[in-house]
């Protein structure tokens, strides 16, 4: 047994998908409810990376896109504002001219994404290039292939080289949860993805496969909680993909605040949701109308 093998091993996380299943029922039951205030709904909409990742972006859609951020700090002062924008890479220039709201970071998918297919040498180039042009926080995907093949060798030394090239950039993985299928291929994928210095673990692309669980939010969290018993360093959760209504918001920051307690959503620094039409949803709650800001 090799050490990568030998690190999943030791974890002590469930993988029996009855059990986590019944968890994440216990704790919605026990704890939705207090949950569903505006304090609350207020730190959800401070969380979000608003997102857009489509073939038809622009330079002058990714322009508007981020001046609508830029308004809302005028038009909603009272309110906090997203934590960030996440583009692709290309654009990550634009967002930096165009963007004047200092605590909204700029956020960019890389490393081939979303199938993570490429020469190494053009996913570590593609991470550096995006943080040479101001991204704040990089997001990458765990090869997939060599992940499913065993080769978890090849993995983490994939995601290490990527994660040197962000250099002091924040560095998310994404594990595509809904490609792993099993609890037992998601642990595997939180461990190793930790081994490889990750700061977040983000479940999904929102592109070919299944987007986020509430099972698969809740064995990432439990790794999370692991690693922060072992070392002491505090790793972020990032629910993305299928995130559009409130509800399903107020789920995963129940799951987080429970499983990993207060200190993750507290502030934006640990918790995100990656979303584009969430942010409309949570601010029509907020504000008791319904809005189509952004």
């Amino acid at each position: 047994m090799d050490k990568y093998q030998q690190a999943i091993a030791d974890s002590r996380v469930t993988t029996d998908d009855a059990v986590v299943a019944a968890k994440v029922q216990e704790i919605l039951d026990k704890h939705m409810e207090e949950n569903r205030k505006p304090e609350v709904l207020r730190q959800i909409f401070n969380s979000i990376d608003l997102t857009t990742l489509r073939s038809l972006d622009s330079q002058r859609s990714v322009a508007d896109f981020t001046e609508r951020v830029n308004a809302f700090e005028h038009e909603h002062p009272d309110l906090p504002n997203v934590a960030a924008i996440c583009v692709y890479p290309n654009f990550v220039p634009i967002v930096r001219t165009v963007l004047e709201v200092s605590e909204v970071d700029i956020a960019a998918v890389a490393g081939c994404f979303p199938s993570a297919q490429s020469f190494i040498e053009v996913k570590v180039a593609e991470v550096g290039l995006a943080v040479e042009a101001g991204a704040d926080e990089i997001d990458v995907v765990l090869p997939l292939g060599d992940f499913l093949d065993k080769d978890y060798e090849e993995v983490v030394d994939q995601l290490s080289e990527m994660k040197h090239s962000a250099r002091e950039a924040i560095f998310k993985v994404i594990l595509e949860s809904g490609a792993l299928k099993s609890a037992e291929s998601v642990r595997a994928a939180c461990v190793l993805s930790l081994m490889a210095g990750a700061d977040f673990l983000k479940t999904s692309t929102g592109k070919e496969y299944a987007g986020a669980s509430l099972d698969a939010a809740y064995i990432m969290c439990e790794c999370i909680k692991e690693y922060y018993e072992k070392t002491g360093r505090m790793v972020g959760f990032k629910v993305s993909g299928g995130v559009r209504s409130t509800e399903d918001a107020l789920k995963y920051y129940t799951l987080v605040k429970e499983i990993l307690g207060e200190k993750w959503v507290a502030t934006n620094e640990y918790f995100r949701i990656g979303a584009s039409s969430l942010a409309n949803a949570v601010l029509s709650d907020i504000l008791g109308q319904e809005t189509k800001f952004f």
